[in-house]
């Protein structure tokens, strides 16, 4: 019996940041599939990487959320960074899952309206204590 080959991961990787950029702009999956003319369950499968997205759907998505086809190969796995040495940052790949995430995607946000400098360093120390890490 034939196993269910693994998604490419430069799929995975776009797939994600389309998820990133979608949270990042409040929008739903069922909202994104409306303007692509599809269903939310292949934007699901665009996210999780196990569909390709075309170039032409790419570029589709890109206009619907505001970014340039580029945004969706930022720190991609096999870029010419990573052949030179330089590699996936793995501090990168963790702020971009925690980015993807409600409850990041929701912290950050609260965040960064806060506009006195003195009152997000306090936060930034009060959750460094919680989360137990010295300075």
């Amino acid at each position: 019996m034939p196993s269910k080959k693994a998604p490419n991961p430069i799929d995975v990787h776009v797939g994600s940041r389309v998820r990133l950029r979608r949270m990042m702009l409040g929008m739903s999956q069922e909202k994104l599939g409306e303007g692509l003319g599809i269903t939310f369950q292949q934007i699901q499968k665009y996210e999780k990487g196990t569909n390709r997205i075309g170039a032409s759907r790419l570029q589709h998505i890109a206009t619907l959320l505001k970014v340039p086809v580029a945004f969706f190969f930022e720190d991609a796995p096999g870029t010419p960074e990573e052949s030179h040495g330089i590699g996936e940052n793995p501090q990168t790949t963790y702020v971009v899952d925690f980015l993807s995430s409600t409850d990041g995607l929701a912290l950050n946000k609260a965040f960064v309206r806060i506009e006195d400098p003195k009152v997000r360093k306090k936060i930034v120390e009060l959750v460094k204590a919680v989360a137990g890490e010295d300075d």
